[in-house]
């Protein structure tokens, strides 16, 4: 979609989003209190904002693009991605939720030092900064400043600066609170205007029963033979809870809304809610895609799918809204990486080796400085990932974060759900274990000549991987007598609001209902 389909219209719309979106962020900025931390909002995030926070920073407009192309090419079977979630996003509920909350960390690293000591901190830590300033903020800037080019048609460098400087203005002047507050603005919008292109289409198409007779049956099915090549269910089931766990559960970025919860009875029913809302990751993301398929057949290229949708199905106006969603995803996760970066590096690294002592304004100087180093790393890398030519290296990085997973995985299971394993065990996995994976994941992207082996799927890949940690971990456990051991830290004493446990089982009903039905 080039600058000409934005029409006078479009820029208005566009502008006024800008205008409410830094509306709402200063006034959030004024909620926080004069001396209170940046980083989680002094625990006062309700359910909505933890809600929309977790699946906003969730989506980006990488996902949108890629989840229509999914839709358009293979149906709705990519939304076990969306689908699936809702199992690790229950165990972070119960199982992971209950002990951050009750050991009152600020990041992830931290807890894994009362686990496991302060040398297992202190390597987490820098494993999360570079996870955040490479698949968060690089990766994401990337995919963003493609999308920008495309529309005001300026360089890489000035699409990924604007879009730092928006992001940057909220974590710097509100933090988290400002970054959640802006957040549950941007994904009413999101689902307002996804909503509103699903409805056009449908209607173009004559309706629903007209789109399932115009797609393949197979377009419907969500458990795929293990004969297909893209979406096997064997490795689906066994592989995504992997990345799950990762990334539901461990990762910074996305549990530090839970963090600042209010108390564990807002940040369990937060993330039901961003269960819920994952169930419209295929109505509102994929069935788009769908519906090019029924209408634009001969499209050549499925990754235009949802920009054809816009550009064909919506009036002028209509057009500079959806690149304000667009925008939307992209200031949504880049503010929440920037928090949990800045949040990371200063009292993982700055506060805790150096300045344990520091005022909760000189912690909050901190943060910002390094809101703004993290900033300037970031537009660097999206510089030079854009000055690489020759690879779709958007879809490389992300298959290297695949092989990213297992080690967090092993290292916080085996942490929670087993007291004998030692600090050596834990931190053999994040160092040696993570680069084995990476090694490994180098040779199924890149492999060489030499090499005949026929690599499994890339999601059984990922599970055997895991299941060789595991092992690795309870070998070194057992066998370390002298190791270090610490407590399991012990899990917040409230108990679960009948509302939660309800609203749980719903789900857990209602997804169970859904995968029946789609098969």
């Amino acid at each position: 979609m080039q600058s000409h389909y934005m029409q006078s219209p479009d820029w208005l719309i566009l502008a006024a989003y800008f205008a409410v979106l830094l509306a709402i962020g200063i006034w959030a900025s004024t909620k926080r209190k004069k001396e209170g931390s940046l980083f989680l909002a002094e625990n006062s995030l309700r359910w909505h904002h933890i809600g929309f926070s977790m699946w906003g920073t969730n989506v980006g407009p990488s996902m949108l693009i890629a989840s229509a192309s999914a839709g358009f090419t293979t149906g709705i079977v990519s939304g076990n991605y969306a689908w699936y979630a809702f199992v690790f996003i229950a165990l972070l509920a119960f199982v992971f939720a209950p002990r951050y909350l009750g050991a009152k960390v600020s990041t992830l690293p931290e807890f894994m030092g009362l686990r496991f000591g302060q040398s297992t901190r202190n390597i987490l830590a820098w494993y999360t900064i570079v996870t955040i300033i490479i698949s968060w903020l690089a990766l994401t800037l990337f995919a963003g400043g493609i999308l920008i080019r495309q529309v005001f048609d300026i360089p890489m460098w000035c699409s990924a600066l604007i879009l730092l400087l928006i992001s940057a203005f909220f974590t710097m002047m509100g933090g988290l609170k400002a970054v959640a507050y802006t957040n549950v603005y941007q994904m009413i919008l999101l689902i307002v205007v996804s909503a509103v292109l699903v409805i056009v289409g449908l209607n173009h198409v004559g309706g629903v029963s007209a789109l399932v007779d115009k797609v393949p049956s197979d377009y419907w099915v969500m458990f795929k033979p293990n004969s297909d090549e893209a979406f096997p269910w064997l490795p689906i089931v066994l592989g995504y809870p992997v990345m799950g766990v990762w990334f539901w559960c461990t990762d910074q970025s996305m549990v530090q809304p839970v963090l600042a919860a209010k108390n564990l009875k807002e940040g369990q029913l937060g993330t039901n809610f961003t269960g819920w809302l994952k169930i419209l990751d295929v109505v509102l993301y994929i069935l788009p895609g769908v519906i090019c398929f029924a209408l634009f057949p001969d499209l050549k290229n499925p990754d235009e799918a949802y920009l054809t949708m816009v550009e064909n199905l919506f009036p002028v106006g209509m057009v500079g809204l959806v690149f304000a969603v667009l925008t939307a995803c992209l200031v949504s996760t880049i503010g929440s990486a920037l928090n949990a970066l800045s949040t990371v590096f200063t009292m993982d690294i700055y506060v805790k080796k150096f300045r344990p002592d520091a005022s909760q304004r000189h912690i909050n100087y901190v943060g910002r400085i390094v809101t703004v180093v993290g900033a300037s790393l970031a537009i660097i890398l999206t510089v030079a990932i854009d000055s690489i030519k020759g690879l779709n290296l958007f879809n490389v990085f992300q298959s290297v974060l695949g092989f990213i997973a297992p080690p967090m995985t092993a290292v916080f299971l085996m942490g929670i759900f087993w007291q004998k394993t030692t600090t050596r065990a834990a931190n053999f996995a994040l160092t040696i274990g993570t680069a084995f994976c990476l090694i490994v994941g180098v040779l199924y992207l890149w492999p060489p000549e030499w090499l005949t082996f026929q690599w499994p799927h890339f999601m059984m890949l990922s599970f055997w991987l895991f299941v060789i940690l595991i092992a690795c971990m309870a070998v070194i456990s057992l066998c370390d007598k002298q190791g270090e051991r610490y407590a399991i830290p012990e899990p917040i004493h409230e108990e679960h609001s009948k509302l939660v446990i309800a609203l749980w089982v719903a789900l857990f009903i209602v997804m169970i209902g859904l995968y029946i039905y789609f098969n």
